[in-house]
């Protein structure tokens, strides 16, 4: 193993994501400047911070200047109570009437939108003395969960009417914010709501992070999610502002093996790669289980000591390859697959007929996360 050379990335697999946290705040302090500064700024951190990484991801984005953290269910907030997270925390989709009670000891808020919400809110006050922190969801549209808006107003008046719950916020999701058109039709249902309520003292919020850049909507909080990490939703054609974003998530993998292939010799699996002439093959340990699609093999690049290479032959479970020529390069050495310079997950959404948010996710199913400034 004389040939391995030194790296001061040490995990226990020679491939992980790396997190740029200086970019994280800096993509904050660029979203920032299209905000008025009398709205509060929530930051999405569920789906483990799309694979960031929401325990490590919360301290910087608090630092940076956010206000409040969404996530998808109790078992999140938990997550960023477990490393002494004390801001305030909303649960933005639905949880199980018995996760009430955790979430109320935890002071983590969640979304009510029916009766039985309100019917666990009062055995836990009952029970435990402790009145649970609720924001109403509104379904303006999409179809999904919450309240419709026709029968919003009487819901939430019966909720500010209650003495065992307390109500912090009221809001809606914008299901196509890409298109003006849909989402002036939520607007109007969203303000024929708001407008005739005693907002007094509520976080009032429907700007998720595309309609954060697009649209002046009657609000007092944003909801800002992939754009915190470097990417972008799908925008409108008319936006108020564009905030200039770096990719904060990278992927790299050190060699663990090279060898000559001749003309003709396939690589991988089906042979979907044979090489016009002799060349050197490069294998780094990552592979479909790990996040990368197998619909990217033959398809996308690498860099390897400042040179480009192309990946070659079907990625497999665990392992991929890259043809590297001539190319200096020894085992031990960092090939790398994404950065916020040539490599991004954007690219790799687009050969793959998907979005960004999804890839961010595939990658922390078990590649270790390394956390750089």
């Amino acid at each position: 193993m004389k040939n391995i050379r030194q790296s001061n990335i040490n995990t226990h697999k020679d491939a992980w994501v790396e997190i740029n946290l200086e970019s994280l705040s800096q993509n904050i302090t660029e979203i920032k400047k299209g905000i008025p500064k009398n709205k509060k700024f929530l930051g999405i951190v569920k789906a483990d911070a799309y694979g960031h990484g929401s325990q490590m991801i919360a301290q910087t984005m608090l630092a940076s200047g956010v206000d409040m953290f969404g996530v998808s269910s109790v078992d999140e907030g938990l997550d960023l109570r477990n490393v002494k997270i004390k801001a305030p925390i909303l649960v933005v989709g639905a949880i199980p009437v018995w996760a009430v009670e955790t979430a109320a000891k935890n002071d983590i808020a969640f979304s009510i939108f029916n009766n039985d919400h309100i019917d666990a809110c009062k055995e836990v006050y009952e029970r435990t003395g402790i009145k649970p922190k609720v924001h109403v969801k509104i379904d303006t549209g999409m179809n999904r969960i919450g309240v419709r808006s026709e029968n919003a107003l009487e819901y939430i008046n019966k909720v500010q009417s209650l003495k065992f719950l307390t109500l912090e916020g009221v809001f809606t999701h914008l299901a196509a914010a890409e298109e003006p058109d849909e989402t002036q039709k939520q607007i109007d249902r969203w303000n024929s709501v708001v407008e005739n309520i005693d907002s007094t003292g509520l976080l009032i919020h429907i700007q998720n992070t595309a309609a954060t850049f697009a649209y002046d909507i009657k609000s007092n909080m944003v909801r800002v999610g992939i754009s915190l990490y470097g990417l972008y939703p799908d925008l409108p054609s008319i936006i108020n502002y564009k905030p200039k974003l770096k990719q904060v998530m990278g992927l790299k993998g050190r060699i663990t093996n090279i060898h000559e292939v001749k003309a003709g010799e396939g690589v991988s699996y089906a042979h979907t790669f044979k090489a016009y002439e002799p060349t050197r093959i490069a294998t780094i340990p990552i592979g479909y289980a790990d996040g990368v699609s197998r619909g990217l093999s033959n398809k996308i690049y690498g860099y390897l000591n400042g040179n480009k290479i192309r990946q070659v032959g079907n990625i497999t479970m665990d392992q991929m390859m890259f043809d590297i020529g001539d190319l200096d390069a020894q085992i031990g050495d960092v090939i790398t697959l994404l950065d916020d310079e040539h490599l991004s997950l954007d690219n790799w959404a687009e050969i793959l007929h998907t979005i960004n948010y999804e890839l961010t996710c595939r990658l922390k199913v078990r590649l270790p996360r390394v956390y750089v400034r």
